[in-house]
């Protein structure tokens, strides 16, 4: 390819939508690696709920693009068989709220095969699976599951942000000799970000620091990034500097990059969309309340969900998710308490 062709090729992918970048990642993969397949439910010639595999049947056929009958637990359980005998499957769960069909394949086959097999078996497998609070989905599609997840020993939770995490993110999981659940949020898909080639990219258990301040340290994940940023820079407008956490793995949690930032900054809020009680956040500030207890100058705040399910009304769940509002309020309350 020609210095004029390399030229095009990356002021087009300067801005790339997420769910291409994970198709890209895949098509990658699958280029790359004749053990990788995928399989789930409407993958094939449907191109996936949210286009995520669009064009990989017609590239790779239906022994590598495999669509499956609606039945979680027996195409993960398959995707178990195959990562055993030497594969790289990725499986696409068409929504986090139909994994809880399929947990006996995730949890007693794939996080505990490699531990009870004393190191025999590998499984190199990856979970793909849309999740969170979209638009009046309904109670039932509407679940965040991750904090009940991040329980299980034996299983890496990824949760990219953008696009360029997605396409990294998503390559270095199916190359790992683990399994990995890969959670997209569902709001993601459509949205644009930027997409480097260039870039070496960091390991994909590793958080990363998206801004810089020394007021204040705001973490959050997935979906709930683009509203923490945008309040960060909010608070930036007031004087109240973020150092802001994308936390992009939460098994395992990167803690080294929260307790250098909660030691600059005294102070903690954590943002999620799942609900607050046993949740994400209730981890990290527990976590980083052992560590740096005596460097905080306030008690770690965290914000998220009711601890109910998700109503269908529109209005009603617009008030589940934190709003940006909501997140500078909060954080000026723990900066600025007196006022």
């Amino acid at each position: 390819m020609g210095k004029d062709e390399w030229r095009l090729m990356e002021e087009e992918m300067e801005s790339i939508l997420y769910w291409k970048a994970l198709n890209m990642a895949l098509d990658h993969a699958m280029e790359t690696d004749s053990s990788v397949f995928v399989l789930g439910e409407d993958i094939g010639l449907f191109g996936g709920a949210y286009r995520v595999t669009e064009g990989l049947f017609a590239k790779y056929g239906e022994w590598r693009i495999r669509d499956t009958p609606i039945s979680e637990n027996s195409f993960i359980g398959l995707g178990v068989g195959a990562a055993m005998a030497g594969m790289r499957p990725v499986v696409e769960i068409m929504t986090v709220n139909f994994a809880l069909l399929a947990m006996d394949a995730l949890i007693n086959m794939a996080s505990m095969l490699p531990v009870m097999s004393g190191g025999q078996f590998r499984l190199p497998l990856v979970v793909r699976m849309p999740g969170g609070i979209a638009h009046q989905l309904g109670a039932q599609h509407s679940q965040r599951l991750e904090a009940m997840f991040m329980g299980i020993p034996g299983l890496t939770i990824l949760v990219p942000s953008n696009p360029q995490d997605a396409y990294w993110q998503l390559i270095q999981a199916i190359r790992h000799d683990s399994p990995v659940l890969f959670i997209e949020h569902e709001l993601l898909y459509f949205t644009k970000g930027h997409l480097d080639w260039g870039i070496s990219p960091p390991p994909m258990d590793k958080a990363r620091r998206v801004m810089e301040g020394e007021s204040l340290t705001l973490v959050s994940y997935g979906g709930m990034m683009s509203r923490v940023l945008e309040a960060a820079k909010s608070l930036a407008d007031s004087g109240i500097g973020c150092d802001v956490v994308d936390l992009r793995s939460l098994n395992p949690l990167d803690l080294k990059v929260l307790i250098t930032s909660v030691e600059k900054t005294h102070r903690l809020l954590v943002v999620e969309e799942s609900p607050l009680f046993s949740g994400v956040g209730s981890e990290i500030i527990s976590s980083m309340t052992e560590a740096c207890f005596y460097f905080l100058d306030a008690p770690p705040k965290r914000l998220g969900s009711p601890n109910c399910p998700v109503p269908y009304n529109k209005s009603l769940e617009n008030l589940m998710v934190p709003s940006v509002e909501s997140i500078v309020d909060a954080g000026k309350r723990l900066v600025l308490p007196g006022e």
